[in-house]
């Protein structure tokens, strides 16, 4: 029995773009949704549970 390696070919852009995105999503996470004002942030997730119908209370 005889092995063949194959190499894969990974191009790089298919890499390094999800990669920019994470980054640039994980800063907009981090800048725009933890810094913002509390009750905002309490209303969105209280509005988005509504929305999926969860009970909230």
């Amino acid at each position: 029995m005889t092995r063949t390696a194959l190499g894969v070919h990974t191009d790089r852009a298919s890499i390094l773009f999800p990669a920019i995105f994470a980054s640039l999503f994980g800063v907009f996470m981090l800048y725009g949704v933890a810094l913002a004002n509390a009750q905002a942030a309490h209303d969105a997730a209280h509005d988005t549970r509504h929305a999926f119908a969860f009970p909230c209370h």
